[in-house]
Order: C-alpha cells, then structure tokens, then sequence
C-alpha cells in the first residue's frame, strides 16, 4: 500500500509580511530617520569656537595686576603661575584637586588652581598667596602661621594661607569647629593641624573678631 500523502501547506501569497519583516523594517526606517535629524541638527548648530591645539595669548589679573600669555588650552592655571609668570606660591603637590596645596581666589572664591585651565581663568580676578602681603609687610594670617608653628614642611601652607585668609574675610568670627570645617578641602601631611586653626583663629582676633 503506498504510504498517503501529507498536506501541502499554503503557499504564502506575494505581498505578504512577517511580522520579524515588519519589525526589522521599521528598526531600520527609525535609524534612517534619526540620523537625518541629527545630521539637520549639526549643520544648523552655530559653529564652536575651538582654541588650540598650539599656543593661544591670554590675559589673567593676578593680585590685580594684568598678565600677558600665551598657552597651550590644555595647561593648568597652576603650570601658568609656576611656569610662566613665576609666581611660584601656590604648589602642584597632588595635581589630582584633592590636597590644596595650589589653592588660590579667582572670583572671590577658593579653587584649585591645578584643576583650573589658564584659558578658563581668563579675564577673572585672581589673588595667590603672593598678593596677600602688603608690600614688605606680611598678611597677619602669614604672621599667626609662625606664631603658632602651622608649618613644617611647607607644602601646604601657601594653600592653608590663602584657604584661610578667605575663609576668614567671609567668617570673620569663627570658632575652632568652624575652622576645622572651613578649611576641610586642604590637606597637611605633617599633620600640623592644630597649629593652623590656632593660627586662624588669632588672625581673627587681630581683626577684632570673636573666637567663643
């Protein structure tokens, strides 16, 4: 007996879909019409200003005084002091914005000068520990790190003084505790800890301000 025939299965009709077809066609046509938009998008972007590679000229006003020069876009505010204008305070000790040893103002406000770029700092006013002094004569928060022996190595006090001194001229009654916080972004490795809020907190009371 001859074995019966199975089924024919349908032919499937031209014209017809799958769905995987229908998907894997629409993931293809969205591709398309993203990257059209996108591609609209940049060409109707205004054009950015791009500095660099080599040497651009700048002006930084340091201890307001204007400086003239010329950098590279990727050098550091620090590397310009040191490097450049020989302004030499402010130490690169850590180059990674955790220690504050190349603290400095720009704007009123503590930064790190090894995180800033001199192209960055343009036009902005700045003021290292070299500005603190007034003529030959010394900052008194320059004089109270003597007197109470906030220094060993030497490192971090160019950082500690300038951290301070603004610290004070916005906390200008601190107490110890308020030290202790203020000035938690700078680091001592000699651990000179408790001579330098001492430090702080004489340099305010020659400022008449109130340590209780």
């Amino acid at each position: 007996m001859s074995s019966p025939k199975e089924p024919e299965q349908p032919k499937k009709k031209k014209g017809s879909f799958s769905r995987r077809g229908f998907l894997s066609g629409l993931g293809v046509t969205g591709g398309a019409l993203t990257t059209g938009i996108l591609e609209k998008e940049a060409q109707a972007a205004p054009a950015a200003h791009v500095l660099g590679p080599g040497e651009v000229p700048i002006t930084l006003t340091i201890n307001n005084k204007p400086y003239s020069v010329k950098v590279e876009p990727r050098t550091t505010l620090c590397d310009t002091l040191r490097n450049r204008l020989d302004l030499t305070a402010a130490k690169r000790v850590c180059d990674r914005g955790t220690c504050g040893a190349c603290s400095v103002i720009m704007d009123g406000k503590v930064v790190y000068s090894c995180t800033v770029l001199a192209v960055d700092a343009h036009g902005k006013k700045i003021t290292t520990l070299e500005g603190l002094s007034a003529g030959r004569r010394p900052d008194p928060m320059s004089t109270a790190f003597v007197n109470n022996d906030a220094q060993q190595c030497g490192y971090c006090t160019a950082g500690f003084v300038v951290a301070a001194r603004n610290f004070l001229d916005r906390h200008p009654n601190p107490t110890e505790e308020d030290v202790k916080h203020g000035l938690g972004g700078n680091l001592c490795r000699c651990g000179t800890y408790m001579g330098v809020r001492k430090a702080v907190l004489e340099a305010a009371g020659a400022k008449g301000g109130s340590n209780a």
